[in-house]
């Protein structure tokens, strides 16, 4: 003879049961509201002493620092990888209450240095498109915005040329760094990979997919852009054009994906600088930037203006060349070392390179980015 079977809870019990946990969840949504509002009144106090100080609204050093305490003392079930995008937009806000943050990009809407400045940033930063690096760099210069974003160089194709060019005719200072994955889409009207007839992308981005356009659209015309974004517009207005660009680009223009990830390297990152007009304090992890000249006809000029960084323990975390305007076969170095120029290890290597150099330029010292920024 079978048992009776034990009733359950009944329909009305479980709904008064999700009933009281979405009560608490309110309860705890108004508690984070008022910590929030909390937080606003001391940001304003804060934006009430940098106006008085003529400081900087954005510290990279200070947002940087408090991500990584946040998600070192995080206890869980939070999950610690939603912390920064979601203490990025607490930034964003907070920072709008201490004063105007205007931060040029190369645009337009839908670059990849559209989705860095917004990750950097968030939503509440006012972001302003410009045609060209140049016109980044210029605005800044100009204070027509209080910061600047540019791409500098990528893990698949090196450094960007025209971002190190441009220091050499604009007096502006590094501040930051920010450090963006970089996922690439195939993105057209009809999303069929059968309907594409040319390609159009940005150089870099083009050269970042290489191995996939190879294998999957062999002998396909490839155009080069001003833009990912540029590419998207093309895209959007010719059926036979597939862009390469980002998930962003293909909303704006209503494009469908063809192919996600398609991007040879697994961890394509492209390393952003943050321009400025001040130089941050020391924070304890920075980076240097400097750019130097040697005269042509010394021998061994290389060595000796690298030899002080090895001999004062600075250790040299890239060395690019470019040439010099009108100036054949002549080369402008550009230094990064670990290290802020108030250091004193930095300070002295940089002084001994410079009584070997023909000129010389600290480019910046800031806060170098979190590593765990790329992957956001």
């Amino acid at each position: 003879m079978s048992r009776p079977r034990e009733a359950g809870p009944s329909e009305a019990e479980n709904a008064d049961e999700l009933g009281r946990l979405r009560a608490e969840i309110d309860r705890v949504d108004r508690e984070l509201l008022a910590l929030l509002n909390e937080r606003a009144q001391l940001c304003q106090s804060v934006g009430d002493w940098k106006q008085r100080h003529a400081s900087p609204i954005y510290s990279a050093a200070r947002e940087r620092d408090v991500l990584a305490r946040l998600a070192r003392d995080n206890p869980g079930p939070f999950p610690s990888r939603a912390i920064e995008p979601v203490f990025r937009e607490v930034f964003s806000a907070m920072r709008a209450l201490e004063g105007r943050l205007r931060v040029a990009f190369l645009g337009p809407e839908g670059t990849y240095s559209h989705l860095a400045a917004r990750s950097q940033f968030g939503a509440l930063a006012e972001l302003v498109p410009l045609a060209t690096i140049g016109d980044v760099f210029a605005a800044v210069e100009r204070e027509r915005v209080e910061l600047g974003i540019v791409p500098v160089e990528n893990t698949t194709e090196g450094v960007v040329t025209r971002t190190l060019d441009a220091f050499v005719d604009c007096d502006v200072t590094i501040c930051g760094e920010a450090l963006q994955r970089i996922s690439h889409h195939l993105l057209s009207r009809s999303g069929r990979l059968e309907d594409v007839r040319r390609v159009a992308s940005i150089g870099q981005a083009l050269a970042q997919c290489r191995v996939w356009l190879e294998r999957n659209l062999p002998g396909v015309e490839r155009i080069e852009t001003a833009s990912t974004a540029a590419a998207a517009q093309l895209a959007g207005e010719d059926p036979g054009v597939a862009a390469i660009g980002s998930a962003l680009a293909g909303v704006a223009n209503g494009l469908v994906a063809i192919a996600s990830g398609i991007e040879d390297r697994r961890d394509n990152t492209t390393r952003f600088l943050l321009i400025g007009r001040q130089t941050p304090a020391r924070s304890g992890r920075d980076l240097t930037s400097a750019v130097f000249t040697v005269r042509k006809a010394q021998a061994g000029a290389l060595h000796q203006l690298l030899e002080p960084f090895a001999r004062c323990g600075v250790n040299l975390t890239s060395i690019q060349s470019r040439p010099m305007p009108g100036k054949p076969f002549e080369y402008l170095f550009f230094l990064d070392m670990e290290g802020h120029c108030d250091d004193a290890p930095v300070s002295q290597a940089l002084a001994e390179a410079a009584r070997s150099a023909h000129s010389y330029r600290v480019l910046g010292s800031f806060p170098r980015a979190s590593a765990e920024a790329a992957a956001s």
